[in-house]
């Protein structure tokens, strides 16, 4: 399979730039001849100078946690149905539906390619995975609202959003119906028992 020529480098905006350089990532993923995700790769194939990368992202793995993110917030949102449970089974199903697609399976790799080598790479990580967890927190919040008990952060991070992670890690396919479900009965259930935060 031939390879994507890279693009033509022309002025863009700033928020073309994110676009072209989120795509080329992406694209450099999908490579099945397995791409040198390096910033000078991706800059080529972005078709933007490679200082332009460092300059706004400052590392490969602050890009590829904003390409996660960015890709998370499009695919799979926060939903407010009005209750706990099915807010949390919303975002169950989406993360389902995320992690069938070969590029949400190509986010989980991204995900995994971010860790952070070093003390600045780790800020800058968990500056941008802060956004998801900020949206998180708002589920939490609307549920405590509404007089529900939520569970602590980590026990979703742990029972909900794990398992999707190592399924798509592994490339085993989630049931065909009723994961979701039972993902978030089982959460609630064990809601803030000792050992399981």
């Amino acid at each position: 399979m031939t390879s994507k020529q890279p693009t033509p480098r022309i002025r863009k905006s700033s928020e073309q730039v994110r676009s072209a350089v989120h795509q080329a990532v992406i694209d450099l993923l999908s490579d099945p001849g397995g791409a040198d995700l390096t910033i000078p790769a991706i800059a080529q194939r972005a078709g933007v100078n490679h200082t332009s990368i460092y300059r706004r992202w400052g590392s490969r793995e602050a890009l590829l946690a904003d390409v996660v993110v960015a890709r998370l917030e499009r695919d799979w949102p926060l939903a407010d149905t009005g209750t706990l449970r099915g807010d949390l089974i919303a975002w169950a199903e989406a993360g389902v539906v995320s992690i069938r697609k070969p590029e949400g399976r190509l986010l989980v790799r991204a995900v995994a390619l971010s860790m952070p080598g070093s003390a600045q790479a780790h800020g800058e990580r968990t500056q941008h995975f802060a956004r998801r967890i900020h949206a998180i927190e708002r589920i939490r919040e609307r549920a405590a609202g509404r007089g529900e008990n939520p569970p602590p952060l980590e026990q979703i991070l742990d029972q909900l959003i794990a398992p999707l992670y190592l399924r798509a890690i592994f490339g085993i396919e989630p049931p065909a119906t009723g994961y979701p479900e039972l993902l978030v009965d089982r959460l609630l259930s064990n809601a803030g028992e000792p050992g399981t935060a």
